[in-house]
């Protein structure tokens, strides 16, 4: 558990330093004054100026931020200079601002191309997984888990053959769990139910083999689009279920959960390390990019009314929009973590 909150927090946090510095290059490229780029949050440690942007190292070692002159559209009302005012991030033209803004989650999906593309590169060793054991079936019997990793076998279908062959005969079966070899024995049926198979269990290979660099790029890429529009057609759906009344929190993973997950896959190794790690970085990258106030996806649908109807959404209203969005983003994820903490 330790060492899975050590590698939660190393990892958040240089998640949420890579969104940051989407914002932070992007406003920079746009001529904007960065008044500060913080590692950690308030309180400040340790500050140094460095050009016009204060480098300063906080704290809480939770992410970072970037103050962005303007952002919080306070120093709209004063009375600014010309070359102020193409300063402030309020007086950009609409677009640029959007560009500013997505520049973070854009920068979280390159990270998760990355990680894919290093998984592909090195390469997964072919493995067979037990996916789901049927109750009062030999497997479950002898005491086969989900989850458990098959250890003399690369693909389910040497597996099944195997099992086919020995129906009716006592097999010893080598397993994988939670780091640890164990033996089992157990006896395939001759004439199993339909649809269960002769030991009970369903399968599932994993593997990838290994591919030269440019490959694994050009797979990689194709890869984080894929997983990125499934995760956030997955996210529309759920609240699409919530609003109906139907939805479920039953399989969302909270904190908690990460370090336990995080945890066990760091013990198989560091490329499967690395293919969760690209997985929590997209999904960063779609929730944030989600439509709803306090997410940058919400800021960018503002600028995009703004743009729409000619002025400004009301200062307050975009303040009450977040703070509420905020404040539901909370309860959902203490609601999520007490689930986790109950599950676990």
């Amino acid at each position: 558990m330790l060492l899975g909150i050590i590698v939660v927090i190393i990892f958040i946090s240089v998640f949420i330093i890579v969104h940051e510095l989407g914002h932070f290059l992007t406003a920079k490229k746009f001529g904007l004054w960065v008044q500060e780029f913080g590692f950690g949050l308030p309180p400040k440690i340790w500050g140094k100026k460095k050009g016009e942007t204060v480098y300063s190292i906080n704290a809480l070692p939770f992410g970072g931020f970037v103050k962005i002159y303007g952002e919080d559209q306070e120093d709209k009302d004063e009375i600014l200079s010309k070359e102020n005012k193409s300063r402030n991030f309020s007086f950009l033209p609409i677009w640029k601002r959007i560009v500013i803004i997505a520049a973070g989650v854009v920068m979280n999906f390159i990270l998760g191309w990355i990680l894919i593309s290093i998984v592909f590169s090195i390469g997964i060793p072919q493995a067979v997984f037990i996916t789901d054991v049927k109750a009062n079936s030999p497997a479950a019997e002898s005491g086969i888990l989900s989850n458990d990793k098959l250890i003399d076998f690369k693909t389910t279908k040497d597996f099944i053959s195997f099992i086919d062959q020995h129906r009716g005969q006592k097999v010893n079966l080598k397993i994988e769990r939670s780091g640890k070899e164990i033996e089992i024995s157990a006896v395939p049926r001759k004439n199993p139910p339909v649809g269960e198979g002769a030991l009970g269990v369903a399968l599932i290979d994993a593997g990838q083999p290994k591919m030269n660099v440019f490959k694994a790029v050009w797979e990689g890429l194709k890869s984080a689009f894929e997983i990125f529009s499934m995760i956030y057609v997955a996210i529309f759906n759920l609240v699409k279920a919530v609003f109906l009344g139907q939805g479920s929190l039953a399989g969302l993973t909270g904190p908690v959960g990460i370090v336990k997950i995080t945890g066990q896959v760091s013990k198989l190794g560091i490329v499967y390390l690395f293919q969760l790690l690209a997985l929590i970085s997209l999904n960063l990258a779609a929730i944030n990019i989600f439509p709803f106030p306090a997410l940058d996806g919400g800021r960018i649908l503002f600028l995009l009314i703004e743009k729409i109807k000619g002025s400004p959404l009301p200062r307050k209203f975009e303040r009450y929009a977040n703070a509420v969005g905020l404040a539901l983003l909370l309860v959902l994820m203490l609601v999520i973590t007490i689930k986790d903490i109950a599950r676990f």
